[in-house]
């Protein structure tokens, strides 16, 4: 569950109690407060290893109130191609590069970019080949490492359709979900395929097929998340008719022979036993498709888990369930999931872990700590070797802070070695990189958190901002990196510049929650300055 409104929540508990049982609880929300509006305990300082020359400040090509621009990211392994959603983009245009004076409420969009040493530039505008209000297209993305393959997940969609392009018109099952595929080729996209899950036609909607998407390096493979399928199926391929067991959540596999995209798996833990544990909440695959990480981060009273599947020639088998450390109910692990290349490197968001901890840390630290429900935010990090898994890390953010929630997003360079956090609602006032990080001026504008691996040992790297950092514009609510991890683009949904396209006005503030994607480059192509 999100945690990010429960202050509300206890003080409403409070009143109803009455003034008999109301002091203790009184005290903690005065005790969060207080919290809330004090610095940072500890900090822990950045190396400096991590230093972008330039940042791009990106916004839609049609910009508008509450679209949330930047909800979701993508970047090819070169870094120069990148794709952002906007779930709540209105246009009822359909297709590639449609143009529609109709509006389709929440209907979404995803935006394709292009890098060249002149700059960022749009190079399309992508929409459903089905748009209707509400599909919030756009809501999960993955890109293969050339960037010539596109996948994206649309939970909203309605169609009752089963399997590969089959019958798109039908609006009978709202939240079904579907996932789109879209290929370039010589800088023309155009859609590959509509893909839905085996079960749509299940008695129940809104099972939310494409909650999550992850495509292997070479776009051979495609990793789905269902988050409400209501199966009581176990491991690969079961009974999909059950509906007993509603939001225990399913990850479809489908494998791609030229165009043409079947579906190889329908794939469960080994204990689905109880409902409403959103399997699939967040999913990847390694480069070769053949290792898969799956987060359930409602699992086990929210302790959440991630369980660990490999494939040998089309078959696939669970082979490790992992769990934190220091994991207590309500810590959401799973709620982010990245993965190297090779497959042997995991990291995971858990960001309603509550200790007040910085940097990073021992394993075992923050278990039974005096913080209770303060949604800081963590990560873990566990590696694998000869087919075994171990934690390797346990990660907090350098200024830990109480409702922060470090972990909600997080990438991870192909090679495993670089790591970046996002913590959407921290509060420091900083612009760039390496700013104050003792500042408090800016609530809810967000950071992200940069750390690089040498041997097993994990350093912090780089603590980075928006260039136009404002309260409230909830900065790290998605990240990317590419495969060197040199580039990194973050998304700011709630961002209220009203301008368009590429490194525009950023003191304009007239579109509320419009949202702006922004890339730190390894290189000073034309953008601006991240002294700025």
């Amino acid at each position: 569950m999100n945690k990010r409104n429960r202050d509300l929540v206890v003080i409403g508990f409070v009143l109803a109690a009455g003034l008999g049982g109301a002091s203790s609880g009184l005290a903690q929300v005065q005790h969060k407060m207080q919290l809330k509006v004090e610095p940072p305990k500890a900090v822990v300082s950045p190396t400096g290893t991590w230093q972008p020359k330039a940042i791009a400040y990106i916004k839609a090509s049609n910009t508008a109130k509450e679209a949330q621009f930047g909800y979701s990211l993508a970047l090819s392994g070169d870094g120069n191609t990148l794709a952002v959603g906007a779930v709540n983009e209105g246009s009822a245009a359909k297709g590639v590069n449609g143009v529609s004076k109709e509006t389709a409420v929440n209907s979404g969009a995803v935006y394709v970019y292009t890098r060249t040493p002149a700059g960022w530039k749009q190079q399309a505008y992508l929409k459903a080949s089905n748009t209707a209000g509400g599909y919030q297209f756009g809501n999960a993305l993955s890109l293969t490492n050339d960037g010539n393959l596109l996948a994206v997940g649309s939970i909203g969609e309605a169609s009752s359709a089963v399997g590969i392009n089959a019958n798109q018109s039908d609006n009978s099952m709202p939240g079904a979900g579907a996932v789109y595929v879209f290929a370039r080729k010589g800088g023309i996209w155009s859609q590959q395929a509509y893909v839905k899950s085996s079960n749509t036609g299940g008695p129940v909607v809104g099972y939310q097929f494409g909650y999550s998407v992850s495509l292997s390096s070479d776009g051979s493979t495609l990793a789905v998340g269902e988050t409400s399928d209501p199966s009581n199926a176990t491991g690969t391929n079961g009974e999909q008719k059950n509906t007993s067991l509603p939001d225990s959540g399913a990850v479809f596999v489908f494998t791609r022979d030229g165009d043409s995209w079947s579906q190889q798996a329908y794939v469960k833990p080994w204990n689905t036993t109880q409902r409403g544990v959103l399997f699939g909440y967040s999913v990847g695959l390694s480069g070769d498709g053949n290792t898969m990480g799956v987060g359930t981060y409602d699992e086990d009273r929210g302790r959440g888990a991630v369980y660990v599947f490999t494939r040998k020639s089309a078959n696939w088998a669970q082979q490790m369930r992992l769990t934190a450390s220091n994991a207590e109910p309500g810590d959401s692990l799973g709620c982010s999931l990245a993965i190297s290349d090779d497959g042997n490197t995991i990291v995971v968001g858990a960001f309603d872990e509550d200790a007040i901890l910085p940097g990073i840390q021992p394993p075992a630290a923050g278990a039974h700590d005096e913080a209770d429900d303060t949604s800081s935010g963590a990560a873990y990090v566990w590696s694998r070797k000869d087919g075994k898994w171990s934690q390797q890390a346990y990660v907090k953010a350098f200024n830990t802070r109480i409702n922060d929630q470090f972990g909600w997003a997080l990438a991870i360079s192909r090679d495993g070695n670089t790591v970046a956090i996002g913590a959407h609602l921290e509060d420091s006032g900083a612009k760039g990189i390496n700013g104050d990080m003792n500042d408090i001026t800016a609530e809810d504008s967000g950071a992200v958190y940069v750390y690089t691996r040498s041997g097993d040992a994990w350093n912090p790297a780089a603590y980075v901002k928006a260039s136009n950092t404002k309260p409230g514009a909830e900065f790290g609510i998605a990240v990317a990196l590419n495969a060197d991890g040199k580039v990194l683009a973050v998304g700011s949904t709630k961002e209220n510049g009203g301008t368009r396209g590429l490194n525009g006005n950023q003191k304009d503030a007239t579109a509320v929650n419009a949202g702006a994607a922004y890339v730190y480059s390894d290189t000073s192509e034309s953008a601006t300055s991240s002294r700025k």
